[in-house]
């Protein structure tokens, strides 16, 4: 019987099963998806994050294959309006962008390096029996029912957690005025590896580079999208930014909502929800993703010491409040980038632009700005 089942293979359901191997605990990943994802979804890894990551010797590859993004650059009306390095960070002074469908492999290939059979995919968890004394968990899978046992879950099944809506059902969620469009084009724009905002008029344009010549877009919407084209994508981007794109190079489209969602316990006996089944925030800021491996490292050698036989109730609750504080900084972080890209009249966001290159023109509140967007 494993010691831990975690629910989800996702970064941090990956990431936390790599920490609980290293200390040398069994645990099995139960994945609803019989193959990873090829798309590149979440792009961005903080400072802070990489550094829990390299903690675990599963950053390298990751440095290595991503893009190291030093500064980001904003415009508007064709004009350049201001800069901001990401460098305060001594080891590792950048953003990195990398696809997840790399850092998925990355953090699968470090786990079955130290169980080749922890991950389970074709599991669609549907139930946590904690009646016993050992929690019975139960999924649908090609071949069957599956029932595996553990003395911990850790439900790291992303924002829309079966496990959350089992033991969390009224959990509210905060809608906000903005929708998004996404996909990745061919980068034939000379802006190198940097990001850049096009701060318009007619709502926020944000692009940021990948791997292999590729650049992420996305465009801020004031309805939701239903049918999204490259076309109609690469048409916003043009009439706002100027940019022309490869339209036949589109490799990822997407459109969404924006919504948030906070538990208020992550730790409910012996089931820990992590990452967004937690806390659900926008993914405007690349937040999401980094807050869940926090979570995870912070997590770890608690969950190390109650599976020891140690009592962690204070720890689990300073685990709890921290935590909770991070969330909510970053929700609150995501809502400021939020309310940045939207449409203002022209003689506003001239000013609002002027404002805000003579704001980062002062030393002390680039610094702030630089670790705000950097979750330092």
């Amino acid at each position: 019987m494993p010691d831990v089942v975690i629910v989800g293979a996702g970064p941090v359901g990956l990431f936390m099963g790599v920490l609980l191997l290293q200390r040398g605990h069994q645990v099995r990943i139960l994945e609803r998806r019989s193959n990873r994802s090829n798309s590149s979804r979440a792009i961005g890894i903080h400072p802070p994050a990489l550094a829990e990551l390299a903690r675990a010797g599963v950053a390298d590859p990751l440095v290595t294959a991503g893009i190291h993004i030093r500064r980001g650059v904003a415009y508007s009306r064709r004009r350049r309006v201001a800069e901001l390095a990401f460098d305060g960070d001594a080891a590792f002074p950048f953003i990195l962008a990398v696809p997840q469908m790399i850092t998925e492999e990355v953090l699968e290939l470090a786990v079955k390096e130290l169980d080749a059979d922890a991950v389970v995919r074709g599991a669609d968890v549907q139930e946590i029996d904690a009646t016993g004394s050992t929690l019975r968990v139960r999924a649908d899978s090609p071949s069957g029912s599956l029932e595996v046992g553990a003395r911990l879950v850790i439900a790291a099944d992303g924002a829309h957690s079966t496990i959350r809506r089992r033991y969390l059902p009224g959990v509210p969620a905060r809608s906000y005025p903005d929708c998004y469009i996404m996909g990745d084009f061919p980068d034939d724009t000379g802006h190198g590896s940097d990001a850049v905002l096009y701060l318009e008029p007619e709502g926020i344009v944000e692009s940021f580079p990948l791997p292999g010549g590729v650049r992420r877009w996305v465009v801020r919407l004031g309805a939701p999208h239903r049918n999204p084209t490259p076309v109609g994508l690469a048409g916003l981007i043009t009439a706002r930014t100027g940019e022309v794109l490869d339209i036949a190079g589109n490799s990822m489209l997407s459109a969404f909502e924006v919504r948030s969602r906070l538990t208020q316990r992550m730790v409910h006996g012996r089931v820990v929800f992590l990452g967004d089944a937690a806390h659900e925030i926008s993914p405007i800021g690349g937040q999401g993703m980094n807050l869940g491996w926090l979570d995870a490292a912070a997590l770890a050698p608690i969950m190390d010491a109650s599976l020891r036989g140690a009592n962690v109730g204070r720890d689990v609750v300073n685990f709890e409040k921290l935590r909770r504080k991070a969330a909510l900084r970053a929700s609150r972080q995501a809502g400021l980038n939020m309310a940045l890209g939207r449409p203002l009249p022209p003689p506003a966001m001239s000013a609002r632009n002027m404002l805000f290159a003579s704001a980062l023109a002062v030393p002390a509140i680039s610094e702030l700005v630089e670790r705000r967007f950097t979750m330092r």
